[in-house]
Protein backbone atom coordinates (compact mmCIF):
# COMPACT_ATOMS: atom_id res chain seq x y z
CA UNK A 1 0.00 0.00 0.00
CA UNK A 2 1.43 3.36 -1.02
CA UNK A 3 1.28 6.49 1.11
CA UNK A 4 -1.44 7.89 -1.18
CA UNK A 5 -3.56 4.78 -0.52
CA UNK A 6 -3.03 5.18 3.23
CA UNK A 7 -4.13 8.81 3.14
CA UNK A 8 -7.24 8.17 1.06
CA UNK A 9 -8.06 5.16 3.25
CA UNK A 10 -7.82 7.08 6.54
CA UNK A 11 -11.27 7.38 8.11
CA UNK A 12 -10.94 11.12 8.74
CA UNK A 13 -9.41 12.08 5.40
CA UNK A 14 -12.55 12.88 3.40
CA UNK A 15 -14.48 14.52 6.27
CA UNK A 16 -11.45 16.68 7.07
CA UNK A 17 -11.06 17.76 3.45
CA UNK A 18 -14.80 18.47 3.22
CA UNK A 19 -14.79 20.49 6.45
CA UNK A 20 -11.72 22.43 5.32
CA UNK A 21 -13.34 23.22 1.98
CA UNK A 22 -16.56 24.36 3.62
CA UNK A 23 -14.65 26.56 6.06
CA UNK A 24 -12.52 28.01 3.24
CA UNK A 25 -15.57 28.71 1.07
CA UNK A 26 -17.48 30.26 3.97
CA UNK A 27 -14.52 32.50 4.77
CA UNK A 28 -14.25 33.65 1.16
CA UNK A 29 -17.99 34.32 0.99
CA UNK A 30 -18.13 36.09 4.35
CA UNK A 31 -15.14 38.31 3.53
CA UNK A 32 -16.61 39.07 0.05
CA UNK A 33 -13.45 37.72 -1.58
CA UNK A 34 -15.58 35.40 -3.73
CA UNK A 35 -16.96 38.45 -5.52
CA UNK A 36 -14.92 39.25 -8.65
CA UNK A 37 -15.61 42.99 -8.40
CA UNK A 38 -13.98 43.11 -4.94
CA UNK A 39 -10.88 41.32 -6.24
CA UNK A 40 -10.70 43.56 -9.32
CA UNK A 41 -10.96 46.64 -7.05
CA UNK A 42 -7.98 45.28 -5.11
CA UNK A 43 -5.97 44.70 -8.29
CA UNK A 44 -6.73 48.29 -9.35
CA UNK A 45 -5.58 49.62 -5.93
CA UNK A 46 -9.09 50.85 -5.04
CA UNK A 47 -9.76 48.48 -2.11
CA UNK A 48 -7.15 46.81 0.10
CA UNK A 49 -9.51 44.46 1.96
CA UNK A 50 -8.10 41.45 0.11
CA UNK A 51 -4.64 42.35 1.36
CA UNK A 52 -5.84 42.03 4.96
CA UNK A 53 -7.58 38.71 4.24
CA UNK A 54 -4.42 37.30 2.63
CA UNK A 55 -2.26 38.64 5.47
CA UNK A 56 -4.56 37.00 8.02
CA UNK A 57 -4.38 33.69 6.16
CA UNK A 58 -0.58 33.92 5.95
CA UNK A 59 -0.32 34.56 9.71
CA UNK A 60 -2.56 31.59 10.56
CA UNK A 61 -0.63 29.34 8.16
CA UNK A 62 2.77 30.49 9.48
CA UNK A 63 1.75 29.91 13.10
CA UNK A 64 0.29 26.49 12.28
CA UNK A 65 3.41 25.39 10.40
CA UNK A 66 5.66 26.76 13.16
CA UNK A 67 3.83 24.84 15.89
CA UNK A 68 3.35 21.67 13.80
CA UNK A 69 6.95 21.47 12.63
CA UNK A 70 8.26 21.81 16.18
CA UNK A 71 5.80 19.36 17.72
CA UNK A 72 7.96 16.40 16.70
CA UNK A 73 4.87 14.57 15.49
CA UNK A 74 3.95 13.44 12.01
CA UNK A 75 0.93 14.78 10.14
CA UNK A 76 -2.06 12.82 11.46
CA UNK A 77 -3.67 12.05 8.10
CA UNK A 78 -0.60 11.41 5.95
CA UNK A 79 2.05 10.29 8.40
CA UNK A 80 4.53 12.61 6.70
CA UNK A 81 6.86 14.87 8.65
CA UNK A 82 5.74 18.49 8.82
CA UNK A 83 8.00 20.80 6.87
CA UNK A 84 8.46 22.98 3.86
CA UNK A 85 8.56 21.42 0.44
CA UNK A 86 11.15 23.20 -1.61
CA UNK A 87 10.51 23.17 -5.33
CA UNK A 88 12.67 24.35 -8.17
CA UNK A 89 12.06 27.78 -9.63
CA UNK A 90 11.97 27.03 -13.33
CA UNK A 91 10.23 27.95 -16.55
CA UNK A 92 7.08 26.03 -15.61
CA UNK A 93 6.70 28.09 -12.43
CA UNK A 94 7.10 31.35 -14.35
CA UNK A 95 4.70 30.36 -17.14
CA UNK A 96 2.16 29.03 -14.63
CA UNK A 97 2.39 32.21 -12.57
CA UNK A 98 1.89 34.39 -15.62
CA UNK A 99 -1.12 32.38 -16.80
CA UNK A 100 -2.62 32.41 -13.30
CA UNK A 101 -2.00 36.15 -12.90
CA UNK A 102 -3.49 37.05 -16.27
CA UNK A 103 -6.53 34.87 -15.60
CA UNK A 104 -6.94 36.36 -12.12
CA UNK A 105 -6.62 39.88 -13.49
CA UNK A 106 -9.10 39.33 -16.32
CA UNK A 107 -11.74 37.45 -14.36
CA UNK A 108 -11.18 38.75 -10.82
CA UNK A 109 -11.37 35.23 -9.49
CA UNK A 110 -8.96 32.43 -8.61
CA UNK A 111 -9.85 28.72 -8.64
CA UNK A 112 -10.72 28.36 -4.94
CA UNK A 113 -12.81 31.50 -4.89
CA UNK A 114 -14.62 30.46 -8.09
CA UNK A 115 -16.33 27.57 -6.29
CA UNK A 116 -17.15 29.80 -3.32
CA UNK A 117 -18.57 32.32 -5.78
CA UNK A 118 -21.02 29.66 -6.95
CA UNK A 119 -22.10 29.28 -3.34
CA UNK A 120 -23.06 32.96 -3.14
CA UNK A 121 -25.12 32.71 -6.32
CA UNK A 122 -22.67 33.99 -8.93
CA UNK A 123 -23.67 31.53 -11.65
CA UNK A 124 -21.98 33.35 -14.57
CA UNK A 125 -18.71 32.25 -12.90
CA UNK A 126 -19.40 28.88 -14.52
CA UNK A 127 -17.74 30.36 -17.65
CA UNK A 128 -14.52 30.90 -15.70
CA UNK A 129 -14.73 27.46 -14.10
CA UNK A 130 -15.23 25.93 -17.56
CA UNK A 131 -12.15 27.81 -18.74
CA UNK A 132 -10.16 26.46 -15.79
CA UNK A 133 -11.15 22.89 -16.63
CA UNK A 134 -10.40 23.33 -20.33
CA UNK A 135 -7.05 24.93 -19.52
CA UNK A 136 -6.13 22.15 -17.08
CA UNK A 137 -7.09 19.52 -19.64
CA UNK A 138 -5.05 21.18 -22.39
CA UNK A 139 -2.06 21.61 -20.07
CA UNK A 140 -2.24 17.92 -19.13
CA UNK A 141 -2.48 16.96 -22.79
CA UNK A 142 0.51 19.17 -23.64
CA UNK A 143 2.62 17.78 -20.78
CA UNK A 144 1.79 14.17 -21.66
CA UNK A 145 2.87 14.71 -25.27
CA UNK A 146 5.85 17.03 -24.98
CA UNK A 147 7.27 16.92 -21.46
CA UNK A 148 7.45 13.12 -21.23
CA UNK A 149 9.31 13.05 -24.55
CA UNK A 150 11.69 15.79 -23.38
CA UNK A 151 12.25 14.04 -20.03
CA UNK A 152 13.39 10.93 -21.86
CA UNK A 153 16.02 12.94 -23.72
CA UNK A 154 17.39 14.56 -20.55
CA UNK A 155 17.50 11.25 -18.69
CA UNK A 156 19.68 9.76 -21.42
CA UNK A 157 22.20 12.61 -21.12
Amino acid sequence: MTNGDQVAGHALFRPTVLLGGILFGFGLGYSHMARPEVVLDFLQFDDFGLLFVMFGAAVVTALTMFVASRSGRDAPLTGNVYGRRLKSFDRNVIVGGVVFGVGWGLSGICPGAAYASLGIGNYPILWAISGMFIGAYLQGLWRSRFVSRDAGVTEAD
